[in-house]
């Protein structure tokens, strides 16, 4: 049975739409993006708006639209067995309708992979479709968030992250 993703959580303001690949096992079954606990996605949404894994998932997701940030992924569905980006079966996916998303939420201006994996299939399945239309629209890939990316330290992501708080700052 294919995974499958969320709707986006994109407020019609939104400048900033940070994209995952598919979620895992653990958003999966909470029905919540980054919720496995090891991802420090809310540890850093935290630092930088007050978005933290203490507060109740709908808090979260609510103060991070408040500062024009949205968040879906790339892949709409996908076999994938378990959790790691390199499972999805790349001849399963199917991505979701960016055009769609872009031009009912004019206001985008960055674009934020969380990790490799996103941008490689948003780069290799979703921007040929979009033939040059919303050519405005900054690319930035991110360190990925997920406890599988061990090799960087948390300070270091952080640090890269921080594009996200100073695009929402200054309206991307």
């Amino acid at each position: 049975m294919p995974s499958r993703s969320f709707p986006p959580i994109c407020h019609p303001d939104a400048t900033v739409l940070i994209l995952g690949s598919l979620p895992g096992k653990r958003s999966l079954e909470a029905q919540q993006y980054y919720a496995q606990p090891r991802n420090a996605f809310w540890r850093i949404m935290g630092e930088f708006f007050d978005a933290g894994p203490e507060l109740a998932y709908d808090e979260r997701t609510r103060r991070l639209t408040q500062h024009a940030i949205a968040l879906w992924d790339v892949v709409a569905s996908a076999e994938r067995p378990g959790s790691l980006d390199s499972a999805i079966v790349g001849s399963s996916v199917t991505v979701n309708d960016f055009r769609g998303l872009f031009e009912t939420h004019r206001n985008i201006e960055l674009v934020c992979f969380n990790g490799a994996k996103a941008a490689e299939l948003y780069e290799r399945r979703v921007l040929p479709a979009l033939n040059g239309d919303f050519a405005h629209i900054r690319y930035e890939r991110l360190p990925s968030t997920s406890p599988a990316h061990a090799a960087m330290r948390y300070q270091e992501k952080l640090e890269r992250w921080s594009i996200v708080k100073r695009a929402a700052v200054s309206g991307a």
